[in-house]
């Protein structure tokens, strides 16, 4: 799975660079491409007559036909993967939280392997991206010719950059999903009227999420919703 897991991914990143290049190619010339009509294979002899130099028609077309034969590769992956992640016995415990669709599971699944290897949430987190950083510098000061400790708080700077990125991206989207069903719905809704940041209330949310699969994975027990509730009016 893991290596199914790779070659999808790795499909993905590759449809992206081409699809990267077919715009560039456009916006170079000043030619408006938003969105991705540009990329329809019905309007494809359009978008080539824009352009009026003849090799750079015979660039947009190769990388038109590059892109199809991509896509229909990552199709591909897409389908295998998923065949290969529902004959995974935790599949449906791990389907059963808000925010994970077939695809997020399996990646979870390929990434993680078994939840055992993570003793509590705080191994697991790091490991998805999803963990704080602290940096501090200048811990000592010279105060009349005497080194001292300097009295100051440890400063965040982010999240550590040491991590699978694709869990980190499984578990940012499934925290976007999630925030639009109960019971995080709620939870993601009074932590905004209170007014903390979007973002840090996702990063919460995504935190809260991979906790979550985490216990229903090692428990092998469903999501249960009440009980989620519960934590998070208890909080």
């Amino acid at each position: 799975m893991k290596d199914l897991a790779h070659a999808y991914d790795n499909l993905i990143s590759d449809c992206t660079r081409v699809m990267n290049r077919i715009k560039a190619i456009y916006r170079g010339r000043g030619l408006k491409c938003d969105g991705h009509q540009i990329y329809q294979a019905s309007q494809r002899e359009q978008w080539l007559a824009k352009l009026a130099e003849e090799g750079a028609r015979f660039r947009a077309r190769t990388l038109f036909e590059q892109l199809e034969q991509l896509q229909a590769l990552r199709s591909g992956a897409k389908q295998e993967l998923l065949r290969a992640s529902k004959q995974h016995p935790d599949y449906k415990l791990l389907l059963s939280q808000p925010g994970f669709g077939p695809v997020r599971v399996a990646i979870l699944l390929a990434q993680v392997g078994s939840p055992h290897r993570f003793r509590t949430k705080r191994q697991c987190w790091p490991y998805c991206g999803l963990a704080v950083v602290t940096y501090s510098s200048a811990d000592h000061q010279i105060v009349n010719g005497v080194i001292t400790k300097r009295r100051k708080v440890f400063a965040t700077r982010g999240l550590n950059p040491h991590h699978v990125p694709a869990l980190k991206s499984v578990f940012k989207d499934a925290a976007l999903s999630a925030r639009r069903q109960e019971p995080f719905k709620s939870w993601y809704q009074e932590r905004i009227a209170k007014g903390q940041r979007p973002e840090m209330v996702r990063w919460s949310l995504a935190r809260k999420l991979a906790a979550t699969a985490l216990i229903i994975w090692q428990r092998g027990e469903k999501f249960d919703g009440q009980k989620v509730s519960a934590t998070l009016r208890g909080e």
